[in-house]
């Protein structure tokens, strides 16, 4: 479109802006397609960092409860009186887990016989952890798949317009019959504003994702070790 209009006597672009308005149809949809995954990459971050934010304060608040009290007994009915987080949901499975095996163990103090609970049994607690640390995993993980295709995708969809761009500039050189730089030179600018535009659209794309999966990376860390660490404690007081 911009070698017609110059072969046609009209004004040569002298701006990025100057070349978005007069690009072909192909280039437009490529650049809205670009716009899109930016506004989803920028929205998938600040809704993930929302998340962890609030993961993080759940967190905290929950151990700080735990802190305060002496045994598992007092720390179950403290917790259970917090709003449900990940750390409140893990601990709940593993109490009611033994509970249902040991009636009434939370409220005996000092004489519950140890290792009560046989190895498949103990072996089942575990793994019924193991589940519940996936789940939370998986579900503080949605979304985050979203940023890395953004990130791989925005490029390879900016070269195509890139591609077709260049495509279009040298039929219309062809067609013209002129092969000057100035009449080159504004098709191949045209062409490659869509490759800026993958490139700002996943540049924050693959930042993002690579934030984000280090902090999954730690939050299922902490929640492996608060797991393995409520077995223990469970052992201890005679749970087990």
């Amino acid at each position: 479109m911009i070698l017609s209009l110059m072969q046609a006597g009209g004004a040569v672009p002298r701006s990025t802006i100057d070349l978005i308005r007069h690009s072909s149809a192909e280039t437009i949809v490529v650049l809205l397609v670009c716009v899109a995954f930016s506004l989803a990459s920028w929205f998938l971050i600040g809704l993930k960092w929302w998340q962890f934010r609030r993961l993080h304060r759940q967190g905290d608040r929950f151990f700080g409860v735990l802190e305060r009290t002496a045994s598992l007994a007092d720390s179950y009915h403290a917790v259970m009186k917090l709003p449900p987080s990940p750390f409140h949901r893990i601990f709940r499975e593993a109490i009611h887990f033994v509970s249902e095996l040991r009636p009434g163990a939370l409220k005996e103090r000092g004489d519950l016989p140890k290792g009560s609970l046989t190895p498949t049994q103990l072996e089942a607690l575990k793994m019924i952890l193991a589940k519940d640390v996936n789940a939370e995993r998986d579900a503080a993980a949605r979304y985050i798949p979203w940023l890395a295709t953004i990130g791989a995708v925005g490029p390879l969809l900016g070269l195509l317009g890139t591609v077709l761009g260049v495509m279009s500039a040298f039929l219309g050189l062809a067609a013209g019959g002129s092969g000057n730089l100035a009449a080159v030179a504004p098709g191949v600018a045209e062409a490659l504003i869509t490759t800026v535009a993958g490139l700002v659209a996943a540049i924050p794309a693959v930042i993002g994702y690579n934030y984000y999966a280090t902090r999954l990376g730690m939050f299922e860390g902490e929640m492996d070790g608060f797991a393995n660490e409520l077995v223990g404690t469970m052992a201890r007081e005679g749970l087990l």
